[in-house]
């Protein structure tokens, strides 16, 4: 069990968000957890985050309440607040309602698309390319999130990027841990472009066959990482 604190010092400015002072808090803390800068189980001690942030105790107390209820850290009393770990149960849970809405965004998007927005969509293929070429997969996962983002936009509904964010939070910080795999980033750039190409094509079933396929490649892979990673994952 890891019980190392963590580094604040990898803590991102917060003059780099928006919003109030807590909620400025809460973000460079969400991102440091997501990124895995922080490691599930590293303790987090209010006193050095206080220190990096410049900020009161108040701020990150709050900040650390709303990451308990994402499940995003434990608050355990009398001994303080952990990074949650990783839990196969939150995972499978993220990802059936994350495939759910991505797959009746790709439907929509393939048949009601303009030929503004399959440019963006195609731009972001190409950046894509762009980056697996240059073996930057830390740039090639910020694509590969905006991708998705892109297609839920493009629904026309702007609360469903927010709705698929919340529900997959566990999923996304999984996901960093595959970034490494040989071959994975090559394998992706495929299925994507399979994606783009039903939806050139306005063909929502070729498009929703295509993102089932994609979407269908993480949980074996996270399965098989909590098999060689065990230390990194508790069930709930």
């Amino acid at each position: 069990m890891n019980t190392t604190d963590i580094d604040a010092t990898r803590l991102q400015d917060i003059s780099a968000f928006d919003g109030s002072l807590a909620h400025k808090v809460y973000l460079a803390l969400q991102e440091a957890i997501l990124s895995l800068q922080f490691l599930p189980g590293q303790v987090i001690r209010k006193g050095p985050v206080c220190e990096k942030l410049g900020v009161s105790r108040s701020p990150v107390s709050e900040a650390i309440a709303r990451l308990a209820n994402e499940g995003l850290v434990d608050v355990i009393p009398q001994s303080g607040t952990r990074v949650a770990y990783f839990s196969m149960e939150d995972i499978r849970e993220g990802t059936f309602l994350r495939q759910a809405l991505e797959l009746a965004s790709v439907a929509k998007v393939a048949e009601d698309r303009s030929e503004d927005q399959f440019a963006q969509i195609n731009r972001n293929l190409r950046l894509q390319t762009l980056l697996v070429e240059d073996l930057d997969y830390s740039g090639f996962y910020q694509a590969d999130e905006e991708f998705h983002a892109l297609l839920m936009l493009f629904t026309g509904y702007p609360r469903l990027k927010t709705v698929a964010r919340m529900v997959s939070l566990q999923v996304t910080r999984a996901r960093m841990l595959l970034l490494p795999t040989p071959g994975r980033a090559t394998e992706t750039l495929d299925e994507h472009q399979a994606v783009v190409d039903a939806i050139r094509a306005r063909d929502a079933d070729a498009a929703q066959r295509a993102m089932r396929h994609h979407l269908g490649q993480l949980m074996p892979r996270i399965e098989a990482l909590a098999e060689t990673r065990p230390e990194l994952f508790q069930s709930r």
